[in-house]
């Protein structure tokens, strides 16, 4: 961010990160596991310590090969939703087998573009054309490098 760029929540809530813990190869959580430490395009801090993802927001289905990931912006008007939402998509289609549907979407009522983020988010060739982009892959590949270890 350059020095002349004001922060739109510059004072974010920042939450306690939960424990770390070990996973069994049949652990439901993994996913969740899996995107608490991306990192806030705006902060230096994880989407977890930002409560943006949360344990009880991520669906997994094994058998139907699902996984559903609700999150939640900081604010109601936050320009970085697409990309928080790219960053979540991306990290989990490079970890998971590529037999799973992937929905990523905006808990409802959150967010004043819910809409027209989901469908962004939901579109394959959208997604796909954005991450051809080096300059937008570059921001998504920050954000899924933790700044620190969590």
């Amino acid at each position: 961010m350059s020095a002349g760029t004001q922060l739109e929540n510059a004072n974010p809530v920042v939450f306690r990160r939960s424990g770390d813990r070990k996973l069994t190869s049949n652990d439901e959580d993994e996913d969740s596991h899996l995107i608490r430490s991306i990192s806030d395009p705006e902060h230096p801090l994880s989407l977890e310590e930002l409560n943006v993802v949360e344990q009880l927001r991520v669906t997994v289905d094994d058998a139907e090969s699902r996984v559903g990931v609700e999150f939640t912006p900081t604010i109601p008007h936050c320009s970085m939703a697409t990309l928080i939402g790219l960053s979540i998509k991306v990290k989990l289609l490079r970890s998971l087998p590529d037999r799973f549907k992937i929905d990523v979407h905006i808990t409802p009522g959150t967010h004043a573009s819910e809409e027209a983020v989901n469908k962004q988010l939901a579109d394959k060739e959208r997604v796909a054309a954005a991450l051809e982009n080096s300059s937008l892959l570059e921001v998504v590949n920050q954000c899924l490098t933790p700044t620190r270890a969590v």
